[in-house]
């Protein structure tokens, strides 16, 4: 078996953890939420899950794509928390997959002497490694304030691993051998 090079392992995992993983978690939790709950804001100081969903895709877009893979960077972060008109559910949805095929064509063209790179996004210097460290996470942060909101509001389960014995060990079924996160 071929070993894989560390960027590759990176772009796997970066697909695996925003792909694979949050964009299928705020894709439930949107089929769960109705119409005014996606864009239900408690105060001043909470973002509504639409406005959440918004932001993380202009997020990625501006580190991964456009810092990372060099595409332009059309991003209007101030659009994100307060969009000219709301998107309904299905065009949240066309938007996350959007962003899902995206990742797929374009991170997997990056090369293993760019992860050292330092480029500018925002009003940053960063490494490539760096910015793609920090979309995860950025993107990750934000699932669980919408994975949270969603039970908070319906008061569901969502059962991301219902069906998995979460106390035995891993027996290699993963991608990097480690277990995922529990919500």
């Amino acid at each position: 078996m071929k070993s894989q090079s560390l960027k590759d392992i990176l772009v796997l995992e970066v697909i695996r953890r925003i792909v694979e993983e949050s964009i299928p978690r705020i894709k439930q939790c949107l089929e769960l939420l109705d119409e005014n709950e996606i864009w239900y804001k408690h105060n001043p100081n909470l973002n509504s899950p639409g406005v959440l969903i918004l932001h993380l895709c202009g997020n990625v877009r501006q580190w991964i794509l456009s810092g990372v893979c060099g595409l332009t960077d059309n991003r209007r972060r101030e659009a994100e928390f307060q969009p000219e008109f709301q998107p309904t559910k299905i065009e949240l949805i066309a938007i996350l997959d959007s962003l899902s095929d995206d990742l797929i064509l374009y991170l997997p063209r990056i090369r293993e002497e760019e992860l050292t790179e330092i480029r500018e996004v925002q009003c940053f210097e960063e490494s490539v490694m760096s910015m793609l460290i920090h979309a995860v996470e950025h993107f990750s942060y934000h699932t669980g304030q919408i994975v949270y909101y969603t039970k908070w509001i319906k008061n569901v389960d969502t059962g991301f691993y219902a069906g998995m014995d979460l106390t035995r060990k891993a027996s290699g079924n993963t991608t990097t051998g480690n277990p995922p996160l529990e919500d």
